[in-house]
């Protein structure tokens, strides 16, 4: 037997009641991959979750996408727990989500970084933006929890340190829900009515990393970096770090740390005043006593010791290079003597003289000029030859040459 033809409205409907009363679509829970996301003006969430094969529409309220402490991102692998429901006018169903899990890590490690590349990608860390810790500081605000073991070692070393400095205890909720809007509006606040103060520090003792969240949360970032008093981190120990520390001017890996960087030890200042004044008076007395062996040195009688000791320096100075001098010249002269003496030699070695009495005689032509070869002779010629003891004239008869 035939049904009878029913209506589209009646077969959504119909539908919608099966999906929405089945126990496992009232609560079940989905992994797959973001994709199609889209933010909606209203804040609501709307978006598919995928797999290799096959993908479902996703719903998300605007009151649990505020909640979520990181951004949703297409191909994020998410796990999803929720409910399915059936929109009847368009004959479509989703996945309305109550909750989500990021896959692989945690959720609040993805926070974390997703927040820390956003304010970073504005400058909020950047260098150029921290401002100077005073040396000196006159007021101090403390932002924390005024029950915690942070806030009593902060007051202690500050005392201890610095005795002048005030602090200023600006108290808040450092943990739990709405923790984060609280340290934001202190910091504001304080700002506002403190503007005097010279350094704020706010932090908190160690803990888990869901009970340091307050100071990842954006709202607080934003507040420290818009803080016109320098702002020293100090949230949990040496390895703890937070959004609140990159923001800051100053981290402090604890918030005894802090304390220390606010303000400067007196007790130390003061015993490097009291080197620095008896160096002093040590540099003044040596040079009272220099002054005074001057003046000693300028007396009469010691000018004239000083004269005397100086013209006798310069007696022995002088006789000494009277005895370089001397000794210069007789070497020189010594040197000069010796090529004399060779000049001698090598003159008599060419005197005519000479030559003759070892048995040469000069032979002169008729003008008394001095025969050097054959070609200055001719037959006939009248000819004198000088030797070593007297003269003999000669006549050319005959010229042969070789």
């Amino acid at each position: 037997m035939a049904l009878k033809p029913i209506r589209v409205s009646q077969i959504n409907n119909y539908i919608k009641r099966i999906l929405q009363s089945d126990p496992l679509l009232g609560g079940v829970t989905v992994i797959g991959e973001v994709s199609n996301l889209k933010f909606h003006g209203t804040g609501n969430v709307y978006f598919s979750l995928k797999d290799e094969s096959s993908k479902i529409n996703c719903f998300l309220p605007a009151e649990r996408a505020e909640a979520l402490r990181y951004e949703l991102t297409e191909g994020l692998e998410i796990q999803v727990s929720g409910y399915v429901y059936v929109y009847e006018k368009g004959g479509t169903y989703s996945l309305n989500i109550r909750d989500i899990l990021v896959e692989g890590t945690g959720n609040l490690a993805v926070a974390f970084e997703t927040l820390k590349r956003k304010l970073e990608q504005e400058g909020l860390f950047r260098q150029e933006h921290k401002k100077l810790i005073p040396a000196f500081a006159r007021k101090v605000a403390v932002v924390t929890s005024d029950t915690g073991a942070a806030v009593r070692d902060i007051i202690k070393i500050i005392k201890e340190r610095s005795p002048f400095t005030d602090i200023l205890l600006y108290p808040c909720r450092v943990q739990g829900e709405g923790a984060a809007e609280e340290i934001a509006e202190a910091i504001r606040r304080v700002n506002e009515r403190f503007p005097e103060t010279d350094v704020l520090i706010t932090g908190r003792g160690g803990g888990s990393m869901e009970e340091l969240w307050a100071f990842n949360e954006e709202v607080v970032a934003r507040s420290i970096f818009a803080s016109e008093i320098p702002v020293i981190s100090a949230v949990g120990h040496e390895t703890d770090f937070t959004i609140a520390d990159f923001a800051a001017d100053r981290r402090a890996a604890t918030p005894t740390e802090a304390a220390q960087m606010a303000v400067p030890d007196v007790n130390l200042i003061k015993q490097r005043l009291e080197k620095g004044k008896t160096d002093l008076r040590e540099n003044l007395r040596q040079k009272m006593q220099l002054a005074e062996l001057r003046m000693e040195r300028s007396s009469p009688g010691e000018m004239r010791k000083a004269l005397e000791s100086r013209l006798d320096r310069a007696a022995i100075n002088i006789e000494e290079q009277m005895r370089n001098l001397l000794f210069y010249c007789r070497n020189r002269l010594e040197v000069l003597n010796r090529k004399t003496e060779a000049y001698k030699t090598a003159l008599e070695t060419q005197n005519p003289a000479e030559i003759m009495e070892r048995g040469y005689g000069l032979i002169l032509n008729g003008e008394g000029n001095v025969v050097t070869g054959i070609a200055d002779l001719s037959r006939g010629d009248s000819l004198a030859v000088l030797m070593k003891d007297g003269q003999a004239d000669c006549t050319v008869n005959a010229v042969l040459k070789r």
